[in-house]
């Protein structure tokens, strides 16, 4: 399989435990790993055989900018079934969402979360 990489995507989400998370908000990163077959797009320059990582981005944007998820647990697997269930030329996610600030008192790059999807032989989706 071969791999597309999102890296460093950012939006601003309300999610988390804390009341004071899900009224003020606040930045999360997203990465998000494929493994699909890029051959056709490869051979041919035809967009249609590839992803169109816009429409990618902007499926993303519209969940972590969307209904708050307490965990960023969930929110990565939210993430992760959205993707697989929009595009069916991917055959694994690898999701990574980072809250860089999460309200304790340490300080550190955040946390950062990562889950792996795939669709079986029988195109259902399933940890890795």
């Amino acid at each position: 399989m071969d791999t597309m990489l999102l890296k460093g995507m950012q939006f601003y989400g309300y999610h988390g435990v804390f009341a004071e998370e899900n009224k003020l908000g606040q930045k999360f990163g997203v990465d998000l790993e494929l493994k699909l077959d890029l051959e056709q797009a490869a051979s041919t320059d035809d967009l249609s055989c590839s992803i169109d990582y816009a429409q990618l981005h902007a499926l993303t944007k519209s969940i972590v900018e969307g209904p708050p998820y307490k965990l960023i647990e969930a929110l990565a697997g939210g993430i992760a079934s959205r993707v697989l269930e929009a595009y069916t030329m991917i055959n694994e996610v690898t999701v990574r969402v980072t809250k860089p600030n999460p309200p304790f008192e340490i300080h550190f790059d955040g946390v950062t979360i990562e889950l792996r999807r795939k669709r079986d032989a029988n195109g259902t989706i399933a940890p890795v």
